[in-house]
C-alpha cells in the first residue's frame, strides 16, 4: 500500500485510527497492513522464556480453564492462587460442580468475593452437564450464564485452540499503547480498533498461548505506571512508545467516585463460637451469605455510645443487645465503596432471638479464619474482622 509522505499541519487522526511515525510508517503495523508475523513469534518466544508458573496454566481442559477465568475476574492472581487448586479438589469436573448444592459451592468460594460469579459458574456447569457436551467456540460459550466476550474467548482459545482474542484490561492496555488509540477503548469504535490490532498478534497454531502472552505482557511489563518498555518484545512497533507517551494510554475514562462508608460489626461469642447471621437470598451485596452482625452508621456519628449502638443493632437484627466497646478496626472494600469497619464485642441479653427475616448460627472461631475451609459460605468481612480482633487482643 502506498503511504503519503508527511505534510505540515497534519490533521489529528480520527478516533480509533493508528498514528503514523515521522517516516510515514503506521506505528503498530507495517505501512498500515497486517503486522509482520515475526512479531507474534517474538511475543510467543518471550512468553515461553519468562511466563509465570501459575497453577491454572498447567491445565488445558475446558472445565479447569473456565474455573480459573471466572475466579480471575476482578480478583488478583495471588488471591486466586490460594483458592484454585482446592476448589478443583472439591469439584474436580463439571458434573461434580453441577450436582453440588449452592451452599457447598459458596462455602468453597468464601473469600473470593463477587459471589454471583460462583452462582453463574454452577449454572453454567449444570447447562453443560445437561447437554452432555462442551460448547467449543467463543460464540457458543457466550450462551452460558455469566460468560462474556473475554471469558468465552479465553476458554475457546486455551482449551479448543480457536483464534479468538481475549480482551481483558491488561490486553486492552497493551493494544491501546501499541496503536496509540485516541478513542475510548470501552466504546464500539475503540473496541473494534483493539480487536483488529490484537487478532494480528494471535498465532493460529498457538492461539491460547498468544492470549496468555498478551495478558502476561500487560500484567508484568506494560503496566499502568512505569511500563518496562526496554524489555517489551513488541516495543519496536509500539506507537505510544515512539511518541514518548506510553503512560497516557489507554485514554482514561472518568471513573465513578469512590464512597467512604462506616460500618460497625459485632462479634458475639458464646462458648468459643461466634454468631453469624444470614438473610434470605435477594439480589444485592452478600446475598445468601453468612456474616457477622453489621450496621452502617453515618461518618459524623461514628462516636455513638455503646447504648445507642445496642439500640441500632436491635433495630436492624432483632433481640436485646449489649455492646461492650470498640476492640479493633479493619478496612474493607465493596465495589465502589471504601469501608472503615469498627469491630465491637457484644452479647445478646435475651435468648438470642434475631429478626424473623434472618437465620442465626454459632460457629467455632477456628473454622472462620482463612486458613480453614469454611463449612458455611461467609462474606469476606468475617475472617477480616476476626483477624483484626485477634491482632488487637494479642497486643
Amino acid at each position: 500500500m502506498r503511504v503519503k509522505s508527511e505534510k505540515k499541519n497534519r490533521k489529528k487522526p480520527a478516533p480509533g485510527r493508528r498514528r503514523e511515525s515521522p517516516s510515514g510508517r503506521a506505528l503498530g503495523g507495517r505501512c498500515g497492513e497486517a503486522l509482520d508475523r515475526s512479531e507474534s513469534d517474538q511475543l510467543l518466544r518471550w512468553f515461553d522464556a519468562v511466563k509465570r508458573d501459575l497453577s491454572w496454566r498447567r491445565r488445558r481442559d475446558p472445565y479447569s480453564v473456565l474455573v480459573s477465568e471466572v475466579m480471575l475476574q476482578q480478583t488478583r492472581v495471588e488471591v486466586v492462587e490460594r483458592y484454585y487448586e482446592a476448589f478443583l479438589v472439591s469439584f474436580p469436573d463439571v458434573r461434580s460442580l453441577a450436582e453440588a448444592s449452592e451452599e457447598e459451592v459458596l462455602a468453597r468460594w468464601s473469600g473470593l468475593g463477587y459471589y454471583r460469579r460462583a452462582r453463574n459458574l454452577q449454572r453454567a456447569a449444570r447447562m453443560i452437564a445437561g447437554r452432555g457436551a462442551w460448547p467449543r467456540t467463543a460464540a457458543s460459550l457466550r450462551e452460558l450464564p455469566g460468560i462474556g466476550d473475554y471469558t468465552a474467548a479465553a476458554v475457546a482459545s486455551i482449551a479448543f485452540g480457536e483464534a479468538a482474542l481475549a480482551l481483558d484490561g491488561n490486553v486492552e492496555r497493551v493494544l491501546a499503547r501499541r496503536i496509540a488509540l485516541d478513542s475510548d477503548p470501552k466504546r464500539a469504535l475503540g473496541r473494534r480498533a483493539l480487536e483488529r490490532a490484537g487478532l494480528e498478534l494471535i498465532d493460529g497454531g498457538r492461539a491460547g498461548d498468544s492470549n496468555q502472552a498478551l495478558m502476561e505482557l500487560g500484567a508484568t511489563v506494560c503496566r499502568p505506571r512505569s511500563p518496562h518498555c526496554d524489555v517489551c518484545p513488541l516495543s519496536e512497533g509500539c506507537a505510544a512508545r515512539a511518541l514518548g507517551r506510553a503512560e497516557e494510554y489507554p485514554v482514561r475514562r472518568v471513573r465513578r467516585q469512590r464512597l467512604a462508608v462506616c460500618w460497625v460489626t459485632a462479634v458475639v461469642e458464646r462458648d468459643g463460637r461466634i454468631l453469624l447471621l444470614r438473610r434470605p437470598p435477594v439480589p444485592g451485596l452478600m446475598d445468601g451469605l453468612w456474616n457477622l452482625p453489621t450496621i452502617e452508621v453515618e461518618a459524623e456519628r461514628r462516636s455513638l455510645s455503646d447504648r445507642e449502638l445496642a439500640r441500632r443493632f436491635a433495630r436492624e437484627h432483632g433481640g436485646r443487645w449489649i455492646v461492650g466497646g470498640a476492640r479493633a478496626r479493619a478496612r474493607h472494600s465493596v465495589t465502589y465503596r471504601d469501608v472503615d469497619v469498627l469491630i465491637v464485642e457484644a452479647s445478646i441479653a435475651s435468648r438470642g432471638e434475631v429478626a424473623e427475616s434472618e437465620e442465626a448460627v454459632f460457629v467455632e472461631v477456628a473454622k472462620l479464619l482463612p486458613t480453614k475451609w469454611a463449612e458455611l459460605p461467609t462474606g469476606a468481612l468475617v475472617a477480616k474482622a476476626l483477624e483484626a480482633l485477634l491482632r488487637a487482643t494479642a497486643r
